[in-house]
């Protein structure tokens, strides 16, 4: 989740934080190299015991387990982007549980608002080549989170990059280089002033042949707002939906050449 403050790309203009890589790289050689990617894929999620709890607390960090690995998130209070939200989470479970209808192997994946890293990790352990994006200022814990959780599991090692919603990501991600099988987003649509840029953000990135997946817990008007305008400018499917939580989690694709609405 990106937070209001909105202080630019300094963190690349200090070369802190360099442009992600827009070519995926050969998979890691891993512990389980004499398997293929869908049979290690498979190994990986056969290790969770489907009584196992997902989500344990502690003061500071939160311990979940997805795809038979145990992901310790370090969390804070100074950020939005630095506490694990309720639709995180919901995307990881769907993300889990129907990995054979969204297959991440091998594919290229971008995360809005990354946060903490969660979705970004598990898209990691299901074999996706993920870049996790969110304001500079939470990109020093969400590279933290993302190192210590898929050092030597992954497929593929994700890149973490900064990404400021709006008119700059034309500039900064160049459509003739940057292209994604899908894009996720958990929790990004909250009481802020940048709904508009993030809806842009959205429909950039989601091109012919890019699946989105949003996944939202409902606080407010403006949620609901947002909803019916993500309506008219995507396709969309409602994924599942949780009463007891307000979470949704939708499906979209890009609209036809002269089919989509102004937002």
């Amino acid at each position: 989740m990106e937070t209001e403050r909105r202080p630019g790309l300094h963190v690349q203009k200090k070369g802190i934080i360099k442009q992600p890589d827009p070519v995926k790289p050969s998979p890691n050689n891993t512990d389980e190299e004499d398997l293929d990617g869908e049979d290690m894929q498979k190994e990986v999620l056969s290790r969770r015991n489907s009584w196992e709890p997902s989500v344990f607390y502690s003061l500071g960090s939160e311990t979940f387990f997805f795809t038979g690995q145990e992901i310790s998130i370090r969390e804070s209070l100074d950020t939005f982007g630095a506490v694990v939200c309720p639709g995180a989470v919901a995307l990881c479970r769907y993300l889990e549980k129907n990995w054979e209808q969204i297959d991440l192997l091998d594919k290229a994946v971008l995360e809005l608002g990354a946060g903490t890293g969660l979705v970004s990790i598990v898209a990691s352990l299901l074999g996706a080549w993920v870049t996790a994006t969110d304001l500079p200022d939470v990109l020093s814990n969400l590279n933290f989170n993302l190192s210590r959780n898929t050092r030597g599991r992954c497929r593929y090692t994700p890149q973490v990059a900064a990404l400021v919603w709006g008119q700059d990501v034309k500039r900064d991600f160049p459509s003739s280089v940057y292209n994604y099988d899908y894009v996720l987003c958990a929790d990004v649509v909250y009481h802020h002033n940048f709904l508009e840029d993030l809806l842009m953000t959205m429909q950039y990135f989601c091109k012919p042949g890019t699946t989105l997946l949003w996944a939202n817990k409902v606080r407010f008007q403006s949620d609901l707002h947002f909803i019916e305008n993500f309506k008219n400018v995507f396709d969309i499917t409602l994924l599942e939906e949780t009463p007891q939580e307000e979470v949704r989690i939708y499906q979209a694709t890009a609209r036809k050449s002269g089919q989509q609405h102004d937002v």
